[in-house]
Protein backbone atom coordinates (compact mmCIF):
# COMPACT_ATOMS: atom_id res chain seq x y z
CA UNK A 1 0.00 0.00 0.00
CA UNK A 2 1.31 3.31 -0.83
CA UNK A 3 1.92 6.16 1.55
CA UNK A 4 3.71 9.01 3.38
CA UNK A 5 5.02 8.65 6.40
CA UNK A 6 4.82 11.00 9.20
CA UNK A 7 8.33 12.23 8.25
CA UNK A 8 8.99 15.63 10.20
CA UNK A 9 6.19 16.99 12.21
CA UNK A 10 4.85 19.98 10.50
CA UNK A 11 4.61 23.46 12.30
CA UNK A 12 1.78 24.57 11.07
CA UNK A 13 0.56 28.22 11.27
CA UNK A 14 -1.13 29.67 14.77
CA UNK A 15 -4.63 28.51 14.22
CA UNK A 16 -7.90 30.83 14.45
CA UNK A 17 -9.43 30.44 18.09
CA UNK A 18 -12.66 28.44 17.58
CA UNK A 19 -14.64 31.08 18.75
CA UNK A 20 -13.49 32.86 16.02
CA UNK A 21 -14.32 30.11 13.45
CA UNK A 22 -17.57 29.64 14.82
CA UNK A 23 -18.59 32.90 14.77
CA UNK A 24 -17.76 33.32 11.26
CA UNK A 25 -20.56 30.82 10.66
CA UNK A 26 -22.88 31.92 12.75
CA UNK A 27 -22.39 35.39 10.51
CA UNK A 28 -22.68 33.54 7.36
CA UNK A 29 -26.05 32.38 7.97
CA UNK A 30 -24.77 28.73 9.16
CA UNK A 31 -25.96 28.47 12.43
CA UNK A 32 -27.94 25.51 11.89
CA UNK A 33 -26.11 22.39 12.64
CA UNK A 34 -25.70 19.98 9.64
CA UNK A 35 -27.58 16.61 9.38
CA UNK A 36 -25.56 13.36 9.07
CA UNK A 37 -26.30 10.37 6.91
CA UNK A 38 -24.31 7.49 7.41
CA UNK A 39 -23.51 3.96 6.30
CA UNK A 40 -21.13 0.76 6.66
CA UNK A 41 -20.42 -1.94 5.01
CA UNK A 42 -18.35 -5.15 5.53
CA UNK A 43 -17.14 -8.88 4.76
CA UNK A 44 -15.01 -10.98 7.00
CA UNK A 45 -12.48 -13.69 6.74
CA UNK A 46 -10.95 -13.27 10.06
CA UNK A 47 -13.77 -12.05 11.56
CA UNK A 48 -11.21 -9.10 13.63
CA UNK A 49 -12.44 -5.77 12.64
CA UNK A 50 -15.16 -4.09 14.56
CA UNK A 51 -16.96 -0.40 13.74
CA UNK A 52 -18.65 1.68 15.91
CA UNK A 53 -21.38 4.14 14.90
CA UNK A 54 -23.12 6.60 17.61
CA UNK A 55 -24.65 9.57 15.99
CA UNK A 56 -26.38 10.72 19.23
CA UNK A 57 -23.99 11.82 22.13
CA UNK A 58 -24.64 14.28 23.85
CA UNK A 59 -22.08 16.45 25.46
CA UNK A 60 -25.03 17.62 28.99
CA UNK A 61 -27.11 15.01 28.77
CA UNK A 62 -30.54 16.16 27.89
CA UNK A 63 -29.14 19.37 26.02
CA UNK A 64 -29.70 18.89 21.74
CA UNK A 65 -27.61 21.39 21.25
CA UNK A 66 -24.35 19.95 22.79
CA UNK A 67 -24.88 17.02 20.59
CA UNK A 68 -21.86 15.40 18.63
CA UNK A 69 -21.50 12.16 16.50
CA UNK A 70 -19.02 9.06 16.55
CA UNK A 71 -17.79 6.54 14.33
CA UNK A 72 -14.86 4.11 14.90
CA UNK A 73 -13.25 1.69 12.96
CA UNK A 74 -10.93 -1.48 14.78
CA UNK A 75 -9.02 -4.07 13.13
CA UNK A 76 -8.26 -6.67 15.77
CA UNK A 77 -5.19 -9.03 15.16
CA UNK A 78 -4.01 -12.29 17.44
CA UNK A 79 -7.92 -12.34 18.29
CA UNK A 80 -10.79 -10.05 18.80
CA UNK A 81 -10.21 -9.11 22.70
CA UNK A 82 -8.64 -5.94 21.94
CA UNK A 83 -10.94 -4.62 19.24
CA UNK A 84 -14.10 -5.74 21.55
CA UNK A 85 -12.20 -4.24 24.14
CA UNK A 86 -11.93 -1.04 22.15
CA UNK A 87 -14.97 -0.85 20.77
CA UNK A 88 -16.93 -0.77 24.04
CA UNK A 89 -14.52 1.51 26.28
CA UNK A 90 -11.96 3.42 24.26
CA UNK A 91 -14.79 6.40 23.79
CA UNK A 92 -15.89 6.41 27.62
CA UNK A 93 -11.80 6.93 28.10
CA UNK A 94 -11.77 9.88 26.36
CA UNK A 95 -15.09 11.68 27.34
CA UNK A 96 -13.55 11.30 31.02
CA UNK A 97 -10.41 13.09 30.31
CA UNK A 98 -12.82 15.86 29.20
CA UNK A 99 -13.42 18.38 31.97
CA UNK A 100 -16.81 18.73 32.43
CA UNK A 101 -18.99 22.25 32.35
CA UNK A 102 -16.91 23.80 29.53
CA UNK A 103 -18.38 25.88 26.17
CA UNK A 104 -18.38 24.11 23.09
CA UNK A 105 -15.17 25.72 21.30
CA UNK A 106 -13.24 24.92 25.13
CA UNK A 107 -14.55 21.33 24.26
CA UNK A 108 -13.18 21.33 21.20
CA UNK A 109 -10.48 21.91 21.70
CA UNK A 110 -9.74 20.07 24.91
CA UNK A 111 -10.56 17.20 22.54
CA UNK A 112 -7.32 16.32 20.98
CA UNK A 113 -5.55 15.65 24.76
CA UNK A 114 -8.71 14.13 25.82
CA UNK A 115 -8.31 11.42 22.67
CA UNK A 116 -4.56 10.68 23.76
CA UNK A 117 -5.09 10.21 27.55
CA UNK A 118 -8.42 7.80 26.13
CA UNK A 119 -5.96 5.90 24.20
CA UNK A 120 -3.67 5.20 26.69
CA UNK A 121 -6.14 4.66 29.44
CA UNK A 122 -7.40 1.68 27.18
CA UNK A 123 -4.11 0.13 26.38
CA UNK A 124 -3.34 0.13 30.09
CA UNK A 125 -6.45 -1.34 31.03
CA UNK A 126 -6.68 -3.93 28.49
CA UNK A 127 -3.04 -4.91 29.20
CA UNK A 128 -4.48 -5.73 32.58
CA UNK A 129 -5.92 -8.54 31.08
CA UNK A 130 -2.82 -10.64 29.95
CA UNK A 131 -4.81 -10.92 26.68
CA UNK A 132 -2.49 -10.94 23.68
CA UNK A 133 -4.59 -9.30 21.23
CA UNK A 134 -4.35 -6.07 19.57
CA UNK A 135 -5.57 -3.64 17.45
CA UNK A 136 -6.11 -0.58 15.38
CA UNK A 137 -8.24 2.02 16.16
CA UNK A 138 -9.61 4.75 14.06
CA UNK A 139 -11.99 7.14 16.40
CA UNK A 140 -13.77 10.33 14.58
CA UNK A 141 -16.03 12.81 16.14
CA UNK A 142 -18.18 14.98 14.65
CA UNK A 143 -19.23 18.52 16.04
CA UNK A 144 -20.96 20.69 13.48
CA UNK A 145 -18.77 20.87 10.76
CA UNK A 146 -15.82 20.52 12.61
CA UNK A 147 -13.81 16.76 12.68
CA UNK A 148 -11.67 15.51 15.11
CA UNK A 149 -9.54 11.73 14.25
CA UNK A 150 -7.62 9.96 16.02
CA UNK A 151 -5.56 7.01 14.68
CA UNK A 152 -3.35 4.31 15.69
CA UNK A 153 -2.46 1.33 13.49
CA UNK A 154 -2.94 1.34 9.65
CA UNK A 155 -7.11 1.65 9.47
CA UNK A 156 -7.86 4.95 7.55
CA UNK A 157 -9.97 8.06 7.57
CA UNK A 158 -10.37 10.11 4.17
CA UNK A 159 -11.98 13.55 3.85
CA UNK A 160 -14.08 13.96 0.29
CA UNK A 161 -14.64 17.58 -0.34
CA UNK A 162 -17.19 19.06 -3.03
CA UNK A 163 -13.93 20.08 -5.12
CA UNK A 164 -12.92 16.81 -5.57
CA UNK A 165 -9.80 17.10 -3.65
CA UNK A 166 -9.33 13.99 -0.91
CA UNK A 167 -7.22 14.65 2.33
CA UNK A 168 -5.89 11.79 4.73
CA UNK A 169 -6.74 12.45 8.05
CA UNK A 170 -4.77 9.81 9.64
CA UNK A 171 -1.22 8.67 9.57
CA UNK A 172 -0.36 5.00 8.43
CA UNK A 173 1.49 3.43 11.39
CA UNK A 174 3.41 0.42 9.33
CA UNK A 175 6.81 0.12 9.82
CA UNK A 176 7.40 -0.85 6.21
CA UNK A 177 6.76 2.59 5.35
CA UNK A 178 7.05 5.46 7.74
CA UNK A 179 10.44 5.59 9.09
CA UNK A 180 9.74 7.68 11.48
CA UNK A 181 8.17 5.33 13.13
CA UNK A 182 11.07 2.95 12.52
CA UNK A 183 13.74 5.02 13.81
CA UNK A 184 11.39 5.98 17.16
CA UNK A 185 11.23 2.17 17.58
CA UNK A 186 14.66 1.13 17.67
CA UNK A 187 15.55 3.87 19.97
CA UNK A 188 13.04 2.93 22.48
CA UNK A 189 14.80 -1.02 22.18
CA UNK A 190 12.83 -2.33 19.85
CA UNK A 191 14.29 -4.19 17.08
CA UNK A 192 12.81 -3.77 13.08
CA UNK A 193 13.43 -6.52 10.74
CA UNK A 194 11.64 -8.81 8.19
CA UNK A 195 11.21 -12.59 9.09
CA UNK A 196 14.21 -14.25 9.11
CA UNK A 197 13.44 -18.23 7.70
CA UNK A 198 15.99 -20.91 7.69
CA UNK A 199 18.91 -20.24 5.57
CA UNK A 200 18.81 -16.41 6.21
CA UNK A 201 16.18 -15.45 4.05
CA UNK A 202 14.51 -12.59 5.01
CA UNK A 203 10.74 -12.52 3.64
CA UNK A 204 7.05 -10.50 4.26
CA UNK A 205 6.85 -6.58 5.69
CA UNK A 206 9.41 -4.77 7.97
CA UNK A 207 8.32 -5.87 12.22
CA UNK A 208 9.12 -4.84 14.96
CA UNK A 209 10.71 -7.70 17.42
CA UNK A 210 9.77 -9.42 19.76
CA UNK A 211 6.09 -10.07 18.46
CA UNK A 212 6.37 -9.43 14.86
CA UNK A 213 3.95 -6.74 14.66
CA UNK A 214 4.23 -4.70 11.34
CA UNK A 215 3.11 -1.87 13.51
CA UNK A 216 4.37 0.61 15.60
CA UNK A 217 1.30 1.83 17.35
CA UNK A 218 -1.80 -0.05 18.13
CA UNK A 219 -4.13 -0.62 21.40
CA UNK A 220 -3.47 -3.78 23.86
CA UNK A 221 -0.56 -6.29 22.01
CA UNK A 222 1.24 -6.84 25.29
CA UNK A 223 3.85 -9.37 23.86
CA UNK A 224 5.76 -7.21 21.68
CA UNK A 225 6.92 -4.66 24.26
CA UNK A 226 6.21 -1.24 24.92
CA UNK A 227 7.49 0.51 22.58
CA UNK A 228 4.66 0.27 20.62
CA UNK A 229 2.70 2.79 21.61
CA UNK A 230 -0.93 4.01 22.08
CA UNK A 231 -0.50 7.05 21.27
CA UNK A 232 -2.31 8.19 18.34
CA UNK A 233 -1.91 11.11 15.33
CA UNK A 234 -4.58 13.52 15.75
CA UNK A 235 -5.64 15.58 13.24
CA UNK A 236 -8.61 18.10 13.48
CA UNK A 237 -10.58 20.21 11.12
CA UNK A 238 -13.42 22.31 9.61
CA UNK A 239 -15.32 21.96 7.04
CA UNK A 240 -16.81 25.14 5.70
CA UNK A 241 -20.43 25.29 5.36
CA UNK A 242 -20.82 23.07 2.40
CA UNK A 243 -19.87 19.60 4.33
CA UNK A 244 -18.23 16.76 3.13
CA UNK A 245 -17.71 13.29 3.05
CA UNK A 246 -15.67 10.60 5.36
CA UNK A 247 -14.95 7.57 4.31
CA UNK A 248 -13.36 5.27 7.28
CA UNK A 249 -12.11 2.09 6.46
CA UNK A 250 -9.63 -1.03 7.62
CA UNK A 251 -6.53 -2.21 6.03
CA UNK A 252 -8.36 -4.35 3.50
CA UNK A 253 -9.86 -1.47 2.27
CA UNK A 254 -6.60 0.43 1.76
CA UNK A 255 -4.38 -2.24 0.54
CA UNK A 256 -6.58 -2.91 -2.60
CA UNK A 257 -7.95 0.94 -3.07
CA UNK A 258 -5.63 4.51 -2.65
CA UNK A 259 -7.38 7.15 -1.54
CA UNK A 260 -8.93 8.96 -4.13
CA UNK A 261 -9.94 5.67 -6.12
CA UNK A 262 -12.35 4.61 -2.82
CA UNK A 263 -13.10 8.47 -2.81
CA UNK A 264 -13.85 8.95 -6.51
CA UNK A 265 -15.61 5.25 -7.18
CA UNK A 266 -18.95 6.84 -4.70
CA UNK A 267 -19.25 9.90 -5.31
CA UNK A 268 -22.85 10.71 -6.15
CA UNK A 269 -24.35 7.51 -4.19
CA UNK A 270 -25.99 7.95 -0.51
CA UNK A 271 -23.65 6.84 2.36
CA UNK A 272 -24.98 3.20 2.99
CA UNK A 273 -24.36 2.60 -1.02
CA UNK A 274 -21.44 4.29 -1.22
CA UNK A 275 -19.92 2.06 1.58
CA UNK A 276 -20.91 -1.10 -0.08
CA UNK A 277 -19.46 0.10 -3.47
CA UNK A 278 -16.41 0.92 -1.37
CA UNK A 279 -15.80 -2.76 -0.14
CA UNK A 280 -17.21 -4.21 -3.50
CA UNK A 281 -14.54 -2.39 -5.62
CA UNK A 282 -12.08 -3.68 -2.74
CA UNK A 283 -12.97 -6.78 -3.34
CA UNK A 284 -13.08 -6.84 -6.94
CA UNK A 285 -9.32 -5.23 -7.13
CA UNK A 286 -7.65 -8.28 -4.86
CA UNK A 287 -10.44 -10.68 -3.51
CA UNK A 288 -11.23 -11.66 0.40
CA UNK A 289 -7.50 -11.61 1.47
CA UNK A 290 -8.71 -9.76 4.75
CA UNK A 291 -11.52 -8.43 6.69
CA UNK A 292 -13.05 -5.51 4.96
CA UNK A 293 -14.88 -3.00 7.00
CA UNK A 294 -15.95 0.60 5.06
CA UNK A 295 -17.75 3.44 7.24
CA UNK A 296 -19.18 6.45 4.78
CA UNK A 297 -20.31 9.96 6.42
CA UNK A 298 -21.81 12.60 4.88
CA UNK A 299 -21.50 16.09 6.56
CA UNK A 300 -24.59 17.60 4.75
CA UNK A 301 -25.67 21.25 4.96
CA UNK A 302 -29.19 22.08 6.70
CA UNK A 303 -30.09 24.02 3.41
CA UNK A 304 -29.95 20.24 1.75
CA UNK A 305 -32.57 18.25 4.00
CA UNK A 306 -34.02 15.53 2.01
CA UNK A 307 -37.15 15.91 3.73
CA UNK A 308 -37.39 19.40 1.77
CA UNK A 309 -41.10 19.59 0.93
CA UNK A 310 -40.52 21.82 -1.90
CA UNK A 311 -38.88 19.54 -4.02
CA UNK A 312 -40.33 16.57 -5.47
CA UNK A 313 -38.65 13.05 -4.69
CA UNK A 314 -36.87 13.34 -8.15
CA UNK A 315 -35.22 16.40 -7.66
CA UNK A 316 -34.46 15.62 -4.37
CA UNK A 317 -32.76 12.66 -5.51
CA UNK A 318 -30.77 14.97 -8.45
CA UNK A 319 -29.85 17.65 -5.23
CA UNK A 320 -28.62 14.91 -3.07
CA UNK A 321 -26.54 13.26 -5.46
CA UNK A 322 -24.77 16.86 -6.86
CA UNK A 323 -23.98 17.38 -3.04
CA UNK A 324 -22.29 14.38 -2.48
CA UNK A 325 -19.92 15.39 -5.04
CA UNK A 326 -21.30 14.91 -8.38
CA UNK A 327 -20.50 17.29 -11.23
CA UNK A 328 -21.75 20.75 -10.32
CA UNK A 329 -23.23 23.11 -12.62
CA UNK A 330 -22.92 26.83 -12.49
CA UNK A 331 -26.59 27.80 -11.79
CA UNK A 332 -26.27 25.04 -8.47
CA UNK A 333 -23.18 27.12 -7.32
CA UNK A 334 -25.63 30.44 -7.44
CA UNK A 335 -28.15 29.38 -5.31
CA UNK A 336 -25.96 28.96 -2.50
CA UNK A 337 -25.93 32.95 -2.16
CA UNK A 338 -22.40 33.46 -4.89
CA UNK A 339 -20.18 31.28 -2.10
CA UNK A 340 -18.50 29.23 -4.77
CA UNK A 341 -15.16 30.47 -3.13
CA UNK A 342 -15.98 27.83 -0.02
CA UNK A 343 -16.55 24.66 -1.63
CA UNK A 344 -13.86 22.36 -0.46
CA UNK A 345 -12.31 24.37 1.82
CA UNK A 346 -11.06 23.26 5.05
CA UNK A 347 -9.24 25.04 7.87
CA UNK A 348 -6.62 23.17 9.40
CA UNK A 349 -7.38 23.35 13.29
CA UNK A 350 -4.52 21.04 14.87
CA UNK A 351 -2.60 18.37 13.68
CA UNK A 352 0.40 15.92 16.18
CA UNK A 353 1.55 13.08 15.72
CA UNK A 354 4.17 12.76 18.37
CA UNK A 355 4.78 9.72 20.51
CA UNK A 356 5.88 11.05 24.00
CA UNK A 357 3.67 12.06 26.28
CA UNK A 358 4.83 15.30 27.52
CA UNK A 359 3.92 16.97 24.08
CA UNK A 360 0.70 15.45 23.71
CA UNK A 361 -0.61 16.50 26.86
CA UNK A 362 0.65 19.29 27.47
CA UNK A 363 1.72 22.06 30.73
CA UNK A 364 -1.99 23.16 30.50
CA UNK A 365 -4.51 20.41 31.21
CA UNK A 366 -7.04 21.38 33.57
CA UNK A 367 -6.50 19.23 36.71
CA UNK A 368 -6.93 18.55 40.56
CA UNK A 369 -3.26 18.87 41.14
CA UNK A 370 -3.15 22.07 42.94
CA UNK A 371 -3.19 20.14 46.25
CA UNK A 372 -3.86 16.69 47.64
CA UNK A 373 -5.75 14.22 46.43
CA UNK A 374 -4.03 14.45 42.47
CA UNK A 375 -5.51 13.27 40.15
CA UNK A 376 -3.82 11.25 37.39
CA UNK A 377 -4.12 12.95 33.43
CA UNK A 378 -4.48 8.93 32.21
CA UNK A 379 -6.67 7.29 34.04
CA UNK A 380 -8.68 10.00 36.06
CA UNK A 381 -8.46 8.70 39.42
CA UNK A 382 -7.47 10.46 42.85
CA UNK A 383 -4.73 9.59 44.63
CA UNK A 384 -2.40 10.65 47.70
CA UNK A 385 0.97 11.26 46.59
CA UNK A 386 3.81 9.34 47.48
CA UNK A 387 6.93 8.01 46.31
CA UNK A 388 7.46 7.88 42.88
CA UNK A 389 4.54 10.59 41.28
CA UNK A 390 5.28 13.30 39.39
CA UNK A 391 3.66 16.36 39.22
CA UNK A 392 2.11 19.17 36.63
CA UNK A 393 5.01 21.67 37.64
CA UNK A 394 7.63 19.27 37.10
CA UNK A 395 8.29 18.13 40.71
CA UNK A 396 9.33 14.69 41.38
CA UNK A 397 8.78 13.02 45.18
CA UNK A 398 10.86 10.38 43.66
CA UNK A 399 13.87 9.91 45.98
CA UNK A 400 16.12 8.36 43.44
CA UNK A 401 16.87 10.35 40.08
CA UNK A 402 14.37 9.99 37.52
CA UNK A 403 13.97 11.30 33.56
CA UNK A 404 12.44 14.92 34.47
CA UNK A 405 8.72 15.63 33.58
CA UNK A 406 7.21 18.59 32.77
CA UNK A 407 3.86 17.16 31.70
CA UNK A 408 0.77 17.13 34.00
CA UNK A 409 0.30 15.06 37.14
CA UNK A 410 1.01 11.09 36.44
CA UNK A 411 -0.48 8.27 38.73
CA UNK A 412 2.67 5.83 39.21
CA UNK A 413 0.79 3.52 36.82
CA UNK A 414 0.68 5.68 33.50
CA UNK A 415 4.51 7.13 34.98
CA UNK A 416 5.62 3.35 34.15
CA UNK A 417 3.66 3.40 31.06
CA UNK A 418 5.03 6.42 30.03
CA UNK A 419 8.68 5.75 30.32
CA UNK A 420 8.09 2.20 28.92
CA UNK A 421 6.81 4.09 25.88
CA UNK A 422 9.69 5.88 25.82
CA UNK A 423 12.52 3.06 26.33
CA UNK A 424 13.48 4.40 29.53
CA UNK A 425 12.84 1.10 31.71
CA UNK A 426 11.86 -2.10 30.61
CA UNK A 427 8.36 -3.11 30.78
CA UNK A 428 8.81 -5.43 33.93
CA UNK A 429 11.35 -2.33 36.05
CA UNK A 430 10.36 0.20 38.56
CA UNK A 431 9.58 3.71 37.68
CA UNK A 432 12.83 4.62 38.93
CA UNK A 433 16.26 3.82 37.47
Amino acid sequence: MATAGIGKERRLPPPLPLATLIGRELRAGGSERPSLRYGHAGFAKRGEDYFLVKPDCLRVPGDPSTAFSVFAVFDGHNGVSAAVYSKEHLLEHVMNALPPDISRDDWLQALPRALVAGFVKADIDFQRKGEVSGTTATLVVVDGFTVTVASVGDSRCILDTQGGEVQLLTVDHRLEENAEERERVTASGGEVGRLNLFGGQEVGPLRCWPGGLCLSRSIGDMDVGEFIVPIPHVKQVKLSNIGGRLIIASDGIWDALPSEAAAKACRGLPAELAAKLVVKQALKKSGLKDDTTCVVVDIIPSDYRLTSPQLSPKKNQSKFKSLLFGRRSHSSIGKLGGKSASFGSVEELFEEGSAMLEERLGRNLSLKATSPPFRCAICQVDQEPFEGLMTENGGSYCSSPCAPWGGPYLCLDCRKKKDAMEGKRSSHSTACR
